[in-house]
C-alpha cells in the first residue's frame, strides 16, 4: 500500500506550491501564477459540483494555458470590470490530503476560503480544491491540473474581480 501521508517530502513540495500559488494570487502577481502551470495545465471552476468531465460540462472557467495567459493579459490591463479596483483577497487553504502520489505527481484535496474586500464590502467564498502537482529533477515544480469547487457552484456568482 502507498503511504499518502502528509510528512512525505513530495507531498510538502505539492503542498508549498498550493500556498505560492496562493500568495501570488493575493499578490496579483498574475505573471507568477501564470508560470506556476504546465504547458497542458487546465484551471477550472465547474459548475456541476460532482463532475470530473470537465471538457464535456459547462465551467464557469476552463482555460488551458493560452485561455490562462488572455484572463492574465485582462487582469493586467486595467480595462476590464474585473481588473478595474480588483478586489484585495486573503486566502486560507488547509485540510490538505492526498488523493494519489506517484513518483512524479501528486494529487491533493484541500478547502480554500476566500476573503475578498471592493468597493468597502466583503465577500466571503468557499471552495474545495484539488492541485495536481507534477515534478521533475531540477525542483521546477508546476500545477498541472487545478479545480475549484465552489460551494455555491450552482447558484448565481457574481463577477468576483480576481482569480481564484
Amino acid at each position: 500500500m502507498t503511504d499518502l501521508s502528509l510528512t512525505d517530502p513530495r507531498v510538502l513540495r505539492a503542498i508549498e506550491l498550493v500556498w505560492k500559488e496562493a500568495e501570488a494570487l493575493d499578490a496579483k502577481d498574475y505573471k507568477s501564477w501564470e508560470q506556476m502551470y504546465t504547458d497542458d495545465g487546465i484551471y477550472v471552476i465547474p459548475i456541476d459540483p460532482d463532475t470530473d468531465d470537465f471538457a464535456s460540462s459547462l465551467n464557469m472557467v476552463y482555460d488551458d494555458a493560452r485561455m490562462r495567459r488572455l484572463r492574465v493579459q485582462r487582469m493586467l490591463q486595467g480595462y476590464s470590470p474585473s481588473a478595474v479596483a480588483a478586489a484585495r483577497t486573503v486566502r486560507v487553504i488547509s485540510r490538505f490530503t492526498v488523493q494519489e502520489r506517484t513518483d512524479t505527481s501528486v494529487t491533493l484535496r484541500s478547502a480554500q476560503i476566500v476573503n475578498a474586500f471592493k468597493r468597502n464590502e466583503f465577500l466571503t467564498l468557499g471552495a474545495d480544491l484539488t492541485h495536481t502537482i507534477v515534478f521533475d529533477d531540477e525542483g521546477d515544480d508546476r500545477i498541472a491540473l487545478k479545480v475549484i469547487r465552489l460551494i455555491d457552484s450552482e447558484d448565481a456568482v457574481s463577477a468576483s474581480g480576481y482569480l481564484l
